[in-house]
């Protein structure tokens, strides 16, 4: 049987495990899922012949080394920084490798090796990145194929909670690391292009500067920059493009909300809090707030802030418990950031029932023939449960999809990768609309960036 390694066995999982498993008959497939936790691993693939459970821990060199000698093809579903170890492997075994992570610029290092042994390791296959760099480039090929010039290109995403389970006043529960939620943004400033100009958001302007998107059906979204719009200006051959836009989506009000946190510094993650593990959530609150005898930690915070009284801010953070003295942080020398997530888990955490929701809106704008056009193409795809998520499903489909296509040589070229071209987008795209995730577009008038702008 042919081999596939999957080393971890997280919450974007469950679908890439439960596709494999349902081709691995007519596809002669073992299914190896690796993982630290065990019981999590055997979970995942129950009682099905053609898998098998292992206890993998990626630090432990000769078990991994071991267990990639002894697969076909690997899937890297680790954090992203793990994934070189694994890499290094698979050039000294000759594997051929699957990430759903950004490339960082240790994997780029790679690919001279992995191109001269004709192996491919194809990253950013997931949702976003992923999903989006296919959707994306295959409207912008046909494009360019009738002679159109791109102008402007925006790309959002959201990792959201779905209609029927968006149960609290944030509207936004955790789909996938509650940690990348909380610390996004950081590392520098937001950069993109606007009309030709280059534009920058620091971090404490990020989640003030958003735009508005309608998608049918779903109403009304904010979208904030996302931290580097430009590093695909190349990828995507849109060095001519006058605006150059990515961003995440949320439902709007969060961005604004979300700005308190940020302002008081709850999101740091650069240092240690003294006793954090004997700290009450209001006592974490007012760590942050200037000393008083008189006035309590609510008026403190509000006047910090400036939050009105009937400002529906302030009934979002009531109720988060933001501010009891009953709950306690736990957390033995937690960061402010860390202190915040374990608050938010309590209130954002998805119930065995409840479900997510991923959407995605595009906008291409381009010129042919002396007139200027625009297409807008959106994507909603729906989860089933707090397992089987439409976050794991559209990270987990494109990775399985495209590791059979690796396996069955209809993806050959070798190299570090990104699902970038017509061999790799087309085949997926095609695949994924089976199972309910494909886009529509609709042909809108051309208003550049500002959509004032008549």
């Amino acid at each position: 049987m042919r081999k596939i390694l999957i080393i971890g066995a997280g919450k974007s999982a469950s679908y890439l495990i439960k596709y494999l498993l349902d081709k691995s008959e007519e596809e002669n497939l073992l299914i190896i899922v690796g993982d630290v936790n065990f019981s999590h691993a055997k979970k995942l693939i129950g009682d099905h012949d053609n898998a098998q459970a292992i206890m993998l821990d990626v630090f432990d060199k000769k078990s991994r080394e071991q267990a990639i000698q002894n697969s076909d093809i690997v899937i890297s579903m680790l954090p992203a920084r793990y994934h070189i170890e694994v890499a290094k492997d698979c050039i000294s075994y000759n594997k051929n490798m699957v990430t759903a992570s950004y490339v960082s610029e240790e994997m780029h290092k790679l690919d001279k090796a992995a191109t001269e042994k004709g192996l491919i390791f194809m990253n950013e296959i997931g949702v976003d990145p992923g999903i989006d760099h296919m959707s994306a480039m295959q409207v912008i090929d046909k494009i360019r194929a009738k002679g159109g010039n791109i102008i402007l290109f925006e790309s959002f995403t959201g990792g959201l909670v779905a209609p029927e389970s968006d149960n609290n006043l944030w509207n936004y529960k955790f789909t996938w690391n509650p940690r990348n939620v909380v610390v996004a943004g950081q590392g520098g400033a937001a950069k993109f292009l606007q009309e030709g100009t280059y534009k920058y958001i620091p971090y404490n302007r990020l989640f003030r500067r958003t735009e508005f998107l309608d998608v049918e059906g779903y109403g009304r979204f904010e979208a904030y920059a996302n931290r580097d719009s430009l590093k695909y200006q190349s990828a995507y051959g849109l060095e001519n493009a006058k605006t150059l836009y990515r961003g995440t989506m949320r439902r709007v009000g969060f961005s604004r909300a979300w700005n308190m946190f940020v302002q008081l510094g709850m999101t740091d993650d650069e240092y240690h809090i003294e006793d954090s593990e004997n700290m009450s959530y209001r006592d974490f609150v007012n760590a942050f707030l200037p000393y008083s005898p008189t006035d309590s930690v609510e008026l403190k915070f509000r006047h910090a802030l400036k939050i009105d009284q009937d400002d529906i801010v302030w009934d979002k953070l009531i109720e988060l418990d933001l501010f009891s003295n009953k709950k306690m942080v736990g957390l033995k020398k937690a960061t402010p950031a860390q202190i915040l997530q374990k608050i938010l888990e309590d209130s954002w955490t998805l119930q065995d029932h409840e479900k997510d929701m991923i959407v995605m809106y595009h906008k291409f704008g381009y010129e042919l023939n002396g007139q200027k056009y625009q297409i807008d193409s959106t994507m909603v795809t729906l989860g089933e449960d707090k397992v089987y998520t439409a976050m794991s499903k559209t990270v987990g489909l494109p990775v399985a999809i495209a590791t059979l296509a690796i396996l069955n040589e209809k993806i050959v070229t070798p190299g570090v990768q990104i699902p970038i071209t017509k061999e790799v987008y087309d085949p997926i795209l095609k695949e994924l609309k089976a199972y309910g995730i494909s886009f529509t577009e609709t042909e809108v008038p051309y208003l550049g960036y500002n959509p004032l702008n008549i």
